[in-house]
């Protein structure tokens, strides 16, 4: 007999809704990336960082939910591996960002665009806890159907980060109006990249 696919109930929904809110809001190495791409770019040019961020945890959340995270938890090479390629990878996002030169675009879409956004969201700390934390509490075990289970986590999830990361990169914009000189931007820049090379030790450590 085939089991039936359940949607997840409203109650469990808004729950991991604010979960997913408080989670995507509060300080983080995502946050410093939106803020930076804010502060460069503007909202309009930061509108691919934000979908990056958004739609890469939302993908990160329902490849662990299907069981990504246990099958990197029995495997010490994998990890050791998503370790040190998360380092590596995060350095070089860290440089780009801090080696900006204040001119127009300062950081540029290579190191603020879609594609890195969502590509460090696998080597953010934070993205696997918030991943492995929801799993566990918020997938039911009468879901009747691990996909759609797992992509009811994940759609919601990005519902609510996608107006959690606009904030960050709003008062990213914000302070671009501070930042009136190619001086002050690369002095930011090279603070928000520090930032995100500091927090290679959450990887390390």
């Amino acid at each position: 007999m085939f089991l039936q696919p359940k949607p997840m109930p409203i109650d469990q929904a808004i729950a991991f809704f604010v979960f997913a809110l408080v989670a995507a809001g509060t300080p983080g190495p995502s946050n410093v990336l939106l803020t930076t791409a804010g502060a460069n770019l503007g909202i309009l040019g930061g509108i691919p960082t934000v979908l990056g961020v958004s739609l890469g945890m939302g993908l990160m959340l329902f490849l662990v939910a299907l069981g990504l995270g246990g099958l990197l938890l029995d495997n010490p090479v994998a990890l050791e591996a998503l370790k040190w390629g998360g380092a590596v990878f995060l350095l070089w996002l860290a440089y780009k960002i801090a080696s900006a030169d204040g001119k127009s675009g300062g950081a540029s879409h290579w190191a603020l665009g879609f594609l890195p956004a969502a590509a460090f969201q696998w080597v953010n700390p934070k993205s696997w806890l918030v991943s492995a934390s929801a799993a566990a509490t918020y997938l039911g075990a009468d879901a009747g159907n691990a996909g759609l289970a797992a992509f009811s986590l994940a759609a919601v999830f990005v519902a609510a980060a996608l107006p959690s990361c606009l904030a960050w990169l709003t008062f990213g914009a914000a302070i671009h109006r501070v930042l009136q000189n190619e001086r002050h931007l690369r002095l930011f820049n090279l603070a928000m990249g520090g930032l995100l090379a500091a927090s290679v030790l959450w990887i390390l450590f």
